[in-house]
């Protein structure tokens, strides 16, 4: 796998299928309220397994190139991408101006993390 992508892209393709993965397990069975709770958990827990053996190798590879708190945060900043284009395609729950303002912060703060100063 380490052959077909940049050591410095790897990682952030891997986090960007895993959260594409974890995003469904989470949330995707709002879609489907009215099926019970117990078959929700564990078609989210099947779901998960995938997101974990994206995310695991994410990390490993990833923790060659970069800095855990930066594994971290870009962690973090793809599952904010992922969910809202989750919740605008999938739940069909529209994104304001708060939401908008609120990742803002949330990209500056993952500005920050990664200026070596």
């Amino acid at each position: 796998m380490t052959n077909f992508l940049p050591p410095a892209v790897l990682p952030i393709v891997l986090l960007l299928a895993s959260n594409i993965f974890m995003t469904f397990a989470w949330y995707g069975h709002l879609k489907h309220k009215g099926s019970p709770l117990l078959i929700a958990i564990v078609a989210s827990w099947g779901i998960a397994f995938f997101e974990y053996c994206l995310a695991v190798p994410a990390n490993r590879y990833g923790s060659a190139v970069y800095a855990t708190a930066e594994l971290k945060t870009m962690q973090e900043v793809i599952t904010l991408l992922v969910f809202a284009a989750f919740s605008v395609f999938w739940l069909k729950e529209p994104l304001g101006w708060n939401h908008a303002i609120g990742f803002g912060f949330i990209a500056l703060g993952a500005w920050f993390i990664f200026q070596k100063w």
